[in-house]
């Protein structure tokens, strides 16, 4: 008996596979325009509320607990990553993915109603439930229509995705929270609102063209739901997440932190009997590190979520405080490295699916991440903006050619029925590094930044200017409390403006020189990825033709 449809194939906007299983090239693309906008909602989320948090936190007179609104959603979304890669596996993708989207509309629509900040965090922390499922799933999906050597011609839109809301997510951010109000509802608001609109489109578009086989389970015999597993996660995480948010506020050899490491390392341990009791029904089975090519990756996800999310999230921060651009100028800014991303990953894309080689890509990858990162960490407060940008273009070259060949090569190293697995653990592991790197290159962007400001004070003080300015306990004051407030800098004459633009830019010369030493451990680590054949056929294809002796 054949397997049944996740869905039912009707109306005349379904698109199925044919007879073979396989989907078209029309068919695929009607289906990733769903997808895309799925993964657009998730991608443009993690952007449009950084720029716009500070207003958000003043209106809603929470500055102190601003921070919370970030951390549980960063929580929730981690968190149910490994969850949705699983489920998918047992019980079909599609519904799942429906569901998502669906949780994280509700989610964005509670929250533009939020009527204090801790509203808002218990908000955000339901949205990112549903945030968890978006990338997770949309990148399993595609594991299941396409092979991963013709995948790689359909990488170019995805990062073409990422890449739009990299830009826009801050344009977009600045724009909203600089309103009074839109349509009677206050500015800030619609940050969350947008996502409504493009949530229910992708609603209607997924289940018009996305039809997926059921997974079959014969021969598997009772599925069991690893739920020990996934409360242990929640143990080893929530404490790991929340001290690498908090840390600086709590100080990282506080009671609370310590607390937390202890909480964190407990649950850790728990996880770890639970996914070997568990086996094969594991969150993350452990028959995924017996796997060279899965533990390479591993590895070197977290590492380059390290650099990663370490340029990401730090450099429009360069931008505004070092050269005076505001939120939505240093989304503009970002352009090089989002360009740089595109090119390399549709580049390597092409070539991926002519000739199915991609150990190579990401070796390069590293390598060029750490170069552009080295340039970075030679930049100071008067290097000019063109020299700055062409650094940042190497560093999305870099990028663009790690993120879709490592997940490539991971998704045809497990057995296609472990294809949502290996996602989610693939992103899972991305997500953490980039959470626990961030957290460490903030602290050393912040914990040396005072002293640097100091230091370039005192090289200034032969100025007139500076040394009356020093003289003055209250401009003291304003200059500790810089690190609070950096849009004082505007208010000040270049004169003064510039010692604490130099403090600000030799602290992110050593952020930046971390980072670097991040992305040469990931190539040290690429180099030892052995060879992976790319499977010329889907994981859909590939288990419906393993299934097929013995089903009747």
């Amino acid at each position: 008996m054949a397997t049944t449809d996740d869905s039912t194939s009707t109306g005349t906007g379904a698109t199925g596979p044919g007879e073979t299983g396989d989907y078209s090239h029309a068919q695929i693309l009607a289906i990733l325009a769903g997808l895309m906008m799925g993964m657009f909602l998730g991608a443009l989320d993690q952007t449009i509320v950084s720029t716009s948090i500070r207003t958000i936190a003043d209106d809603l007179q929470g500055l102190s607990i601003q921070a919370w609104a970030t951390t549980s959603y960063l929580i929730t979304a981690t968190i149910t990553t490994p969850i949705y890669g699983k489920l998918g596996d047992l019980y079909g993708r599609k519904k799942l993915f429906l569901f998502a989207i669906t949780v994280f509309i509700i989610g964005s629509a509670l929250c533009s109603f939020a009527g204090s900040m801790t509203q808002l965090a218990v908000f955000r922390a339901f949205q990112g439930l549903g945030a968890g499922g978006l990338f997770t799933l949309v990148l399993a999906i595609i594991g299941d229509l396409v092979s991963p050597r013709e995948r790689a011609r359909y990488t170019g839109y995805f990062m073409a995705v990422f890449g739009t809301s990299s830009v826009l997510g801050p344009l977009v951010g600045g724009f909203f929270a600089g309103q009074d109000s839109i349509l009677g509802v206050t500015g800030w608001r619609w940050v969350f609102l947008v996502n409504v609109p493009i949530g229910l489109a992708a609603l209607v578009v997924v289940t018009r063209t996305l039809h997926l086989q059921k997974p079959s389970t014969v021969g598997r015999g009772k599925v069991r739901i690893d739920w020990w597993g996934a409360a242990a996660l929640v143990v080893a995480l929530v404490p790991v997440l929340t001290v690498a948010e908090q840390g600086r506020d709590w100080g990282w050899t506080s009671g609370r932190s310590i607390t937390a490491y202890v909480v964190g390392a407990l649950g850790l341990v728990a996880f770890i009997l639970a996914e070997r009791r568990m086996g094969d029904a594991a969150l993350i089975p452990p028959k995924l590190f017996r796997i060279r090519a899965a533990v390479v990756t591993v590895a070197a996800s977290v590492v380059v979520g390290v650099a990663m999310f370490g340029g990401i999230m730090l450099l429009p921060l360069y931008m505004q405080i070092v050269h005076g651009a505001s939120p939505t100028e240093s989304g503009l800014l970002m352009l090089p490295m989002v360009g740089g991303m595109m090119v390399a990953s549709i580049g390597s894309g092409r070539i991926i699916s002519r000739t199915g080689k991609v150990r190579v890509w990401p070796i390069i990858g590293s390598a060029m991440i750490t170069v552009s990162l080295l340039l970075l960490s030679l930049t100071t407060a008067d290097t000019a903006l063109p020299l700055v940008m062409a650094a940042m273009f190497l560093l999305g070259l870099g990028l663009g050619q790690c993120m879709q060949p490592l997940l490539l090569t991971l998704q045809s190293a497990v057995p296609p029925t472990d294809i949502g697995v290996a996602t989610s653990s693939a992103t899972f592991f991305r997500q953490m590094g980039g959470t626990l790197g961030v957290a460490v290159l903030l602290s050393v962007l912040f914990g040396t930044v005072g002293g640097n400001i100091q230091t370039a004070f005192a090289d200034a003080s032969d100025d007139p200017v500076v040394a009356e300015a020093l003289a003055d306990p209250a401009f003291q004051e304003t200059v500790a409390g810089v690190q609070d407030d950096s849009s004082v800098i505007e208010t000040l004459e270049p004169a003064l403006a510039h010692p604490i633009q130099v403090g600000f830019a030799e602290s992110m010369d050593t952020v930046f020189l971390l980072s670097a030493g991040a992305g040469l451990l990931a190539f040290l680590i690429l180099l030892m990825m052995p060879a992976v054949e790319l499977r010329a056929t889907s994981a859909a294809a590939a288990v419906r033709a393993a299934q097929a002796p013995q089903e009747t």
